[in-house]
């Protein structure tokens, strides 16, 4: 899965509110059929998501929170919402790998139900569970892992499962976050997204949040209103100055390549091969998005 900077919550009963969202400036929305939609509204939910993903005709991408494997919903969510233009399933409240094998068999029969190529979807798992951060290496090498999602919210399932008190400076979380990053990059996941920032008009909490997360590794963040979506953007992915410093990066190192040298200086700076390359991969990143 490519990497997308913002990503967007928008529960899956309200259909109006679906539009805004891919409307949005968010890079992707996430349709949540879980905890935001009241029991009542779950077939709603559903259809609203099909429905969704039957006119999408953007570049937008779109995921979809099922439910947990515990409820009685998480079958009829796969079979109804796998979709040719689905990005993928949010996984929730994972304990090991056997959870995701077991929605991979799921999103494999939805694929054949509903004439979609097999390996279209992608599954992102949530690590929102002690037991899910403790063993994130074998989960993210799951069948049909495609990005991860590392919650640290205030008060949220992952606060009370790790009994951690929450602060914005994240110094309680800083061991989890850092072992997802680890963890996704030597499964070779592009896609490492945090989740969430719960003060919706604190945009300078949410830039200061962003930003320390992004240089921890991070390469998006999972958002509960449209106007974090630039914030989001701006944070997650290269300034001018960044772009044009790493372009003219990548071309004085393979200058120096041409005539024979390992290494050059840049802008005052000793560069070499890694240099270049880690330029290269920002580039590819932030030209995805």
């Amino acid at each position: 899965m490519k990497p997308f900077r913002s990503i967007l919550f928008v529960p899956g009963h309200k259909r109006s509110w679906i539009d805004k969202a891919l409307a949005s400036e968010s890079d992707a929305i996430i349709i949540d059929l879980e905890d935001s939609v009241p029991e009542a509204d779950k077939a709603l939910a559903r259809a609203n998501a099909k429905d969704a993903l039957d006119a999408h005709s953007s570049d937008k991408g779109i995921l979809i929170r099922p439910n947990a494997l515990d409820t009685v919903h998480f079958g009829r969510d796969i079979a109804e919402t796998t979709h040719a233009k689905l990005t993928g399933f949010l996984l929730p409240k994972l304990f090991s790998r056997d959870d995701v094998v077991r929605f991979d068999a799921l999103v494999a029969a939805g694929e054949i139900l509903n004439g979609v190529p097999k390996g279209t979807v992608e599954l992102i798992p949530s690590l929102e569970t002690a037991a899910s951060i403790n063993k994130v290496d074998e989960i993210l090498a799951g069948p049909r892992v495609g990005g991860v999602m590392a919650a640290a919210a205030k008060d949220a399932d992952v606060s009370r499962e790790v009994g951690f008190a929450w602060t914005a400076e994240g110094m309680e979380t800083l061991y989890l976050r850092s072992k997802v990053v680890v963890a996704a990059r030597s499964a070779g996941l592009r896609s490492i997204v945090l989740g969430l920032w719960q003060e919706v008009h604190n945009l300078d909490g949410l830039k200061a949040f962003a930003t320390a997360n992004h240089g921890l590794g991070y390469t998006g963040q999972v958002l509960i209103h449209p106007s974090h979506a630039p914030v989001a953007n701006e944070s997650y992915g290269l300034s001018e100055s960044m772009r044009g410093y790493y372009e003219g990066l990548v071309e004085a190192f393979e200058e120096g390549q041409r005539q024979g040298h390992g290494a050059v200086s840049y802008r005052g700076d000793h560069i070499d091969l890694a240099h270049a390359n880690h330029a290269r991969q920002a580039l590819a990143f932030a030209g995805s998005n």
